[in-house]
């Protein structure tokens, strides 16, 4: 929308305001239709209508994580650091990502899968950086996953004429792929402190480096330190994706600003990073008048208006004129410097601030786009805070349009209480060679509830697509951390696994 549009919304809302206070109600009925617009800014939406549909469909077992054994859950056993003062200590680990090939398949690092984590001592919130864990293809038990230590030192960020890069405060989640020469490149999230006084504000940039990883022995990885280490991305001029300034200039910090995950995805010969994010003035901005857009509800003219004038009265307004979650995509260069910001693939104005993990992947001709979101930040009627999902869309070319699978956009459903030891979040689905399922990664339980407990890698399990559907496979709970089923040394446990077709 241009900027005289917005101006002409804001005096509309001015006046619907004007209006209630002098009780002119019919002529504020009148006015407020009169706010009614229609604008799809050129890419897909989340929309209420969508998302409505949710608290009855979850209620099936398609939408349903896997429960699991809370007498079985293991710590990493090698997820091992250091404390403030140098004391070795257990680690939560938290969000991971597997080391993958251009087509998002598990890529094999000289006969090792790897797997990326963000780790960090429980009793410090803020203690957030990227650890690397390896084990031989072929293995899957929890127990085989060896750790090569942090990633980075902490004066790795101390590059010449990278201010954004100098100021990093912790390392969160992203992506990494084997390249064609096969060097291991990272993609992760530089998160700035949160310092107010000091002109900090959490600012999030999109970031990479190249990793070394040498192999000194048959049977260990090793990190020789990084290279070409570089911010790429930072939300630019507010315009297409919302920056960090924009995002503290609501009243009292409460707009939650995104511009995170980077999911690494090649096309036609070329590079992209597929992101979490908020849309920026010109696409859908945050505020009041979004409440009006049609295309953000979708439906019929009845629908509309009854969810309109219902969400107007609701005590969750403000948050959903605020919500403006987007998963955005830039085109990069062929030294993974930036090369062309585009339009995001999706957006959840109005629905949640926050969609999160990014991921898209190409399969039987389809690209199928992922992301993880949470029902306490929803605005959306029947959606419970304990409520955490995966979503999901399909198109024909990775740009889109993006529909919904599922006619929702659910593909899965955990509810547990934040307290239970088996509680998942951070979904992640792995394709598989087979092109007909793929694996669910997942971290379980959070951090600093238990004295002996960490947060650790939760069992995978098995998800099929078939077209425009998903559905979780029975029986296919696997072993904590595992990321394949299609390797030859696999077949025993795929006896365990239901065929995917008695579920269509």
């Amino acid at each position: 929308m241009n900027i005289k549009k917005i101006i002409k919304r804001a005096a509309a809302v001015s006046l619907t305001t004007a209006m209630l206070v002098g009780g002119g109600a019919q002529a504020f009925a009148k006015e407020k239709d009169s706010m009614d617009y229609k604008e799809k800014y050129g890419f897909s939406h989340i929309t209420r209508s969508d998302m409505l549909k949710i608290p009855t469909q979850q209620k099936s077992d398609q939408f349903k994580a896997p429960a699991f054994d809370a007498s079985k859950v293991k710590n990493i056993l090698s997820a091992k650091g250091y404390d403030e003062v140098g004391n070795l200590i257990d680690l939560d680990v938290w969000d991971s990502w597997p080391l993958q090939n251009g087509d998002g398949t598990v890529a094999n690092y000289n006969g090792y899968n790897i797997v990326f984590a963000l780790a960090g001592d429980p009793k410090r919130g803020w203690d957030t950086f990227i650890y690397m864990f390896y084990q031989k293809v072929g293995d899957t038990s929890l127990d085989s996953w060896k750790n090569a230590g942090r990633v980075f030192k902490d004066s790795d960020k101390n590059v010449p004429n990278d201010t954004i890069l100098n100021n990093q405060a912790e390392e969160w989640s992203g992506s990494a792929t084997l390249t064609s020469d096969g060097k291991v490149r990272l993609f992760y999230t530089n998160r700035h402190p949160w310092s107010p006084d000091s002109g900090f504000y959490g600012k999030q940039t999109l970031t990479t480096a190249q990793v070394n990883v040498s192999r000194p022995d048959m049977s260990t990885l090793k990190i020789d330190g990084v290279e070409d280490l570089k911010s790429i991305f930072d939300g630019g001029d507010g315009k297409i994706y919302q920056n960090v300034m924009q995002g503290i200039e609501a009243e009292n910090y409460s707009d939650n600003h995104t511009l995170r995950d980077p999911h690494y995805v090649e096309d036609k010969g070329h590079k992209y990073l597929v992101f979490e994010a908020n849309t920026g003035t010109e696409v859908g901005y945050s505020g009041a008048e979004s409440l009006y857009n049609k295309v953000f509800y979708e439906g019929s003219e009845k629908f509309f208006q009854a969810e309109k004038n219902k969400l107007l009265q609701s005590p969750k307004k403000r948050s959903a004129e605020l919500a403006n979650g987007a998963l955005g995509i830039i085109e990069l260069n062929d030294d993974y410097t930036l090369k062309k910001v585009m339009k995001p693939l999706i957006a959840s104005n109005t629905v949640t601030d926050e969609i999160e993990r990014a991921n898209v992947f190409k399969m039987n001709g389809k690209w199928y786009l992922f992301t993880d979101s949470r029902g306490s930040k929803m605005t959306i009627d029947g959606i419970g805070k304990n409520d955490v999902y995966m979503l999901g869309y399909v198109s024909d070319s990775l740009t889109g349009s993006y529909e919904p699978l599922n006619g929702s956009g659910l593909v899965l459903n955990m509810n547990l209480d934040p307290n239970d030891l088996t509680w998942t979040y951070s979904h992640f689905a792995v394709p598989q060679a087979d092109g007909k399922n793929v694996v669910i990664t997942s971290y379980m339980t959070n951090r600093g509830i238990f004295a002996d407990k960490k947060s650790t890698f939760a069992p995978s399990f098995l998800l099929n697509i078939k077209g425009s559907k998903t559905s979780v496979v029975k029986n296919s709970i696997l072993e904590q951390g595992q990321l394949t089923i299609d390797s030859k040394n696999n077949k025993p446990y795929q006896t365990n696994v239901q065929d995917s077709d008695d579920d269509e």
